[in-house]
């Protein structure tokens, strides 16, 4: 269709997320700031796919990623590989993307290589957003 822009669920979500206030707020917390770029990925892409299109930033990245089947929507804020840390192993090639959320969620942050990169990066994961974890997170305590 003429005119028409053919855009992923995932990617609606995001656009929805970076177009609130709140939203904006609850992922600069993590590491996001204006103009950093976002990329989406499908849980069951290949992880090491998924980085080459981090390498061609150069610079951090947030990974969205909707999982499914309840349809969360997840980020992990993903670091350039950098000569300043330890070179881990390669992530095995079948390395699922929902494999890297859920393994940098069980640890906090996690660093990772995958094949062709000389260096280590670092994923952090963004807890989800919720407008109820929002309003907690601005409530004061007693």
């Amino acid at each position: 269709m003429p005119g028409r822009i053919v855009r992923s669920k995932t990617a609606e979500r995001v656009a929805e997320l970076l177009g609130s206030r709140d939203g904006r707020r609850h992922l600069s917390r993590y590491g996001w700031a204006q103009g950093m770029p976002v990329i989406i990925a499908q849980p069951h892409e290949p992880a090491e796919d998924v980085m080459a299109l981090v390498s061609v930033h150069n610079c951090p990245v947030l990974v969205a990623m909707l999982d499914t089947p309840c349809e969360t929507l997840r980020f992990i804020h993903v670091s350039p590989p950098n000569a300043a840390l330890e070179i881990v192993d390669e992530l095995p090639r079948n390395t699922r993307t929902r494999a890297l959320f859920d393994q940098s969620e069980g640890q906090g942050m996690l660093s990772f290589r995958v094949r062709y990169w000389k260096y280590s990066a670092v994923a952090n994961a963004v807890p989800v957003y919720t407008p109820e974890t929002q309003q907690s997170m601005e409530m004061p305590l007693g």
